[in-house]
Protein backbone atom coordinates (compact mmCIF):
# COMPACT_ATOMS: atom_id res chain seq x y z
CA UNK A 1 0.00 0.00 0.00
CA UNK A 2 1.23 3.85 -1.04
CA UNK A 3 1.85 6.24 1.56
CA UNK A 4 1.01 9.29 -0.14
CA UNK A 5 1.67 12.88 1.08
CA UNK A 6 -0.80 15.67 -0.33
CA UNK A 7 0.56 19.48 -0.19
CA UNK A 8 -2.27 22.27 -1.12
CA UNK A 9 -0.76 25.98 -2.38
CA UNK A 10 -2.67 28.60 -3.36
CA UNK A 11 -0.88 29.73 -6.29
CA UNK A 12 1.06 28.31 -9.15
CA UNK A 13 4.79 29.95 -8.11
CA UNK A 14 4.42 28.36 -4.70
CA UNK A 15 4.03 25.12 -5.98
CA UNK A 16 6.75 25.43 -8.42
CA UNK A 17 9.39 26.23 -5.88
CA UNK A 18 7.86 23.05 -3.66
CA UNK A 19 8.07 20.97 -6.58
CA UNK A 20 11.58 22.15 -6.68
CA UNK A 21 13.14 21.60 -3.09
CA UNK A 22 11.11 18.48 -2.60
CA UNK A 23 13.19 17.22 -6.15
CA UNK A 24 16.60 18.97 -4.53
CA UNK A 25 15.17 16.65 -1.28
CA UNK A 26 15.56 13.63 -3.88
CA UNK A 27 12.36 12.66 -3.02
CA UNK A 28 10.49 10.26 -5.38
CA UNK A 29 7.04 10.06 -6.52
CA UNK A 30 6.73 13.39 -7.54
CA UNK A 31 3.29 14.92 -8.92
CA UNK A 32 0.96 17.52 -9.47
CA UNK A 33 -2.44 18.28 -9.47
CA UNK A 34 -3.38 22.01 -10.82
CA UNK A 35 -6.59 23.73 -12.28
CA UNK A 36 -4.61 24.65 -15.88
CA UNK A 37 -0.74 24.77 -17.22
CA UNK A 38 1.84 25.67 -15.44
CA UNK A 39 5.17 26.72 -17.79
CA UNK A 40 8.12 25.05 -15.96
CA UNK A 41 6.12 22.70 -14.04
CA UNK A 42 7.11 19.02 -15.52
CA UNK A 43 10.79 20.24 -15.62
CA UNK A 44 10.64 21.00 -11.71
CA UNK A 45 8.74 17.56 -11.22
CA UNK A 46 11.10 15.80 -13.41
CA UNK A 47 9.23 14.15 -15.51
CA UNK A 48 10.02 13.15 -18.91
CA UNK A 49 8.11 13.68 -21.90
CA UNK A 50 6.16 10.96 -23.31
CA UNK A 51 7.16 8.68 -25.86
CA UNK A 52 3.62 8.83 -27.22
CA UNK A 53 4.65 9.92 -30.85
CA UNK A 54 6.84 7.59 -30.94
CA UNK A 55 4.99 4.92 -30.11
CA UNK A 56 2.07 6.15 -32.28
CA UNK A 57 4.17 6.84 -35.44
CA UNK A 58 5.25 3.37 -34.98
CA UNK A 59 2.14 1.29 -34.81
CA UNK A 60 1.20 3.20 -37.89
CA UNK A 61 3.98 2.32 -39.98
CA UNK A 62 4.58 -1.10 -39.18
CA UNK A 63 1.02 -2.07 -39.55
CA UNK A 64 1.00 -0.64 -42.98
CA UNK A 65 3.93 -2.52 -44.15
CA UNK A 66 1.94 -5.36 -43.15
CA UNK A 67 -0.72 -4.21 -45.14
CA UNK A 68 1.36 -4.27 -48.02
CA UNK A 69 2.93 -7.14 -47.61
CA UNK A 70 -0.50 -9.32 -47.05
CA UNK A 71 -1.83 -7.54 -50.00
CA UNK A 72 1.18 -8.15 -52.35
CA UNK A 73 1.58 -11.73 -51.23
CA UNK A 74 -2.32 -12.23 -51.76
CA UNK A 75 -1.77 -10.40 -55.48
CA UNK A 76 1.54 -11.58 -56.61
CA UNK A 77 2.04 -15.22 -55.17
CA UNK A 78 -1.05 -16.69 -53.50
CA UNK A 79 -3.87 -15.89 -56.22
CA UNK A 80 -2.16 -13.95 -59.39
CA UNK A 81 -4.71 -12.19 -61.80
CA UNK A 82 -3.70 -11.36 -64.83
CA UNK A 83 -6.50 -8.98 -66.08
CA UNK A 84 -5.74 -7.13 -69.16
CA UNK A 85 -1.49 -7.65 -68.80
CA UNK A 86 -1.24 -5.59 -65.96
CA UNK A 87 1.39 -6.21 -63.61
CA UNK A 88 0.94 -8.36 -60.67
CA UNK A 89 2.92 -6.38 -57.68
CA UNK A 90 1.70 -2.40 -58.94
CA UNK A 91 2.20 -0.79 -55.56
CA UNK A 92 0.06 1.91 -56.65
CA UNK A 93 -3.03 -0.47 -55.83
CA UNK A 94 -2.15 -1.17 -52.71
CA UNK A 95 -1.14 2.31 -51.11
CA UNK A 96 -4.46 3.72 -50.34
CA UNK A 97 -5.44 0.89 -48.16
CA UNK A 98 -2.39 0.95 -46.80
CA UNK A 99 -2.60 4.77 -45.74
CA UNK A 100 -5.69 4.19 -44.12
CA UNK A 101 -4.89 1.25 -42.05
CA UNK A 102 -1.71 2.53 -40.89
CA UNK A 103 -3.79 6.13 -39.53
CA UNK A 104 -6.15 3.74 -38.05
CA UNK A 105 -3.67 1.74 -35.79
CA UNK A 106 -1.40 5.07 -34.90
CA UNK A 107 -5.27 6.08 -33.46
CA UNK A 108 -6.05 2.47 -31.51
CA UNK A 109 -1.86 3.13 -30.38
CA UNK A 110 -2.81 6.54 -29.27
CA UNK A 111 -5.62 5.29 -27.46
CA UNK A 112 -4.13 2.48 -25.63
CA UNK A 113 -0.86 4.99 -24.60
CA UNK A 114 -3.67 7.66 -23.39
CA UNK A 115 -5.49 5.39 -21.38
CA UNK A 116 -2.35 4.03 -20.10
CA UNK A 117 -0.58 6.91 -19.08
CA UNK A 118 -3.47 8.27 -17.77
CA UNK A 119 -3.72 5.28 -15.03
CA UNK A 120 -6.91 3.90 -16.63
CA UNK A 121 -9.26 2.69 -15.89
CA UNK A 122 -9.07 3.00 -12.40
CA UNK A 123 -11.91 2.56 -10.04
CA UNK A 124 -11.47 4.18 -7.16
CA UNK A 125 -8.67 7.21 -6.31
CA UNK A 126 -7.84 7.28 -2.97
CA UNK A 127 -7.34 11.14 -3.53
CA UNK A 128 -11.04 12.12 -4.09
CA UNK A 129 -11.32 11.44 -0.47
CA UNK A 130 -9.28 14.54 0.96
CA UNK A 131 -11.16 17.33 1.65
CA UNK A 132 -11.37 20.02 -0.72
CA UNK A 133 -9.18 17.94 -3.13
CA UNK A 134 -11.99 18.60 -6.04
CA UNK A 135 -10.41 22.44 -5.97
CA UNK A 136 -7.66 21.44 -8.08
CA UNK A 137 -9.92 21.76 -10.92
CA UNK A 138 -10.40 25.35 -9.89
CA UNK A 139 -8.14 27.50 -8.40
CA UNK A 140 -5.72 25.43 -5.88
CA UNK A 141 -2.56 23.74 -6.59
CA UNK A 142 -1.66 20.04 -4.88
CA UNK A 143 1.64 18.47 -4.82
CA UNK A 144 1.88 14.86 -4.51
CA UNK A 145 4.90 12.72 -2.82
CA UNK A 146 4.80 9.27 -2.88
CA UNK A 147 7.69 7.65 -1.27
CA UNK A 148 7.65 5.83 1.26
CA UNK A 149 10.91 6.99 2.97
CA UNK A 150 9.25 10.56 3.14
CA UNK A 151 7.38 11.38 6.20
CA UNK A 152 5.28 14.19 7.10
CA UNK A 153 8.07 15.82 9.18
CA UNK A 154 10.59 15.49 6.54
CA UNK A 155 7.99 16.95 3.63
CA UNK A 156 7.39 19.54 6.02
CA UNK A 157 10.83 20.50 6.38
CA UNK A 158 11.67 20.61 2.79
CA UNK A 159 8.45 23.38 2.42
CA UNK A 160 9.94 25.50 5.38
CA UNK A 161 8.61 28.54 4.51
CA UNK A 162 6.31 27.91 1.68
CA UNK A 163 3.49 27.97 4.15
CA UNK A 164 1.33 24.87 2.43
CA UNK A 165 -2.65 25.56 3.17
CA UNK A 166 -2.96 21.50 4.19
CA UNK A 167 -0.78 18.62 4.16
CA UNK A 168 -2.47 15.58 4.17
CA UNK A 169 -1.53 11.76 4.50
CA UNK A 170 -3.58 9.21 1.70
CA UNK A 171 -3.30 5.69 2.95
Amino acid sequence: MSHLLLAEFADPDTLLTAARRARDARMAGLDAYVPFHVEGLPEALGLRPPALREAMLLSGLATAVLAFAVQWFSAVQDYPLNLGSRPLGSWQAFVIPCFEIGVLAAGFAGLAGLLRGAGLPRPHQPLFAVPGFERASQDRFFLAVDDPAVGRQRLQEALDGLAPLSLHEVG
